[in-house]
């Protein structure tokens, strides 16, 4: 990770989910694995940068989705 920009690396932090109860954490994971992936495995630039920060967004919305599961 040493090897990516800023940004980059600033934005995986916000798939960590370890901090979440279990509910939402099985939520969350895939999009902590899908941005390590992609990092992994396409080149620096701006659209990895855009493609996280719109994952994020989706991310959130479904954990938003979840939490709304449980207040049913």
């Amino acid at each position: 990770m040493a090897d990516r920009h800023p940004s980059t690396a600033s934005l995986l932090r916000y798939f960590d989910y370890d901090h979440l109860p279990a509910n939402l954490a099985e939520v969350s994971s895939p999009f902590h694995a899908l941005a390590h992936k992609m990092v992994d495995d396409l080149p620096e630039g701006p659209e990895v940068s855009a493609g996280l920060r719109k994952l994020l967004e989706a991310k959130d919305c479904m954990v938003r989705a979840a939490l709304d599961l449980e207040a049913q």
